[in-house]
C-alpha cells in the first residue's frame, strides 16, 4: 500500500499597500512580490490594496486560502504609520480572523517602522551617485 503525504502549504504573505489608479504606481509593490517569490519559491505571495486598486485584502486572502494556505502574514508597505496602518488595517484583519477562524493571521508592523528599512533609506539618501 502506498501512502501519499501532502505537505502543508507554506505560510502565505500579503504585501498590503494603499493603492493608486496609476498603473505605474503598482510596479514597486509587484517588484517586492517578485523578489519574495525568488527568495522563497515555496511561500505564496500576493499583493493587496486598501483602495483605488485591486485586489483588496479579502480577495487576496481568498486567493491564498484557495491555494491551501492556513497561515497568512500581512505586511503593510507603508512608510508612515497613519490612520490606515494604525486603525483601518487592524480592523480589516480582525474581520478576516472572524470570517476565517481556521486561518492564522499575523499582522506585521508597517515597513516604515523597521530599522533595517530606515537604515537602507538613509544609505540611499547619502549615496553620491
Amino acid at each position: 500500500m502506498t501512502t501519499t503525504t501532502v505537505a502543508p502549504a507554506a505560510p502565505g504573505i500579503i504585501l498590503f499597500a494603499h493603492g493608486s489608479r496609476d498603473p505605474l504606481w503598482h510596479q514597486p509593490i509587484a517588484a517586492v512580490a517578485a523578489r519574495v517569490a525568488q527568495l522563497s519559491p515555496n511561500s505564496p505571495v500576493v499583493c493587496a490594496y486598501l483602495e483605488l486598486s485591486t485586489p483588496d485584502l479579502g480577495t487576496a486572502v481568498r486567493t491564498l486560502i484557495e491555494q491551501g494556505v492556513h497561515a497568512i502574514t500581512v505586511l503593510p508597505l507603508f512608510l508612515g504609520v497613519g490612520k490606515h496602518a494604525r486603525e483601518d488595517l487592524p480592523v480589516l484583519v480582525d474581520d478576516l480572523r472572524a470570517a476565517y477562524p481556521s486561518v492564522t493571521f499575523t499582522l506585521r508592523p508597517a515597513v516604515g517602522e523597521d530599522t533595517r528599512l530606515v537604515q537602507l533609506l538613509a544609505e540611499i539618501a547619502l549615496d553620491s551617485r
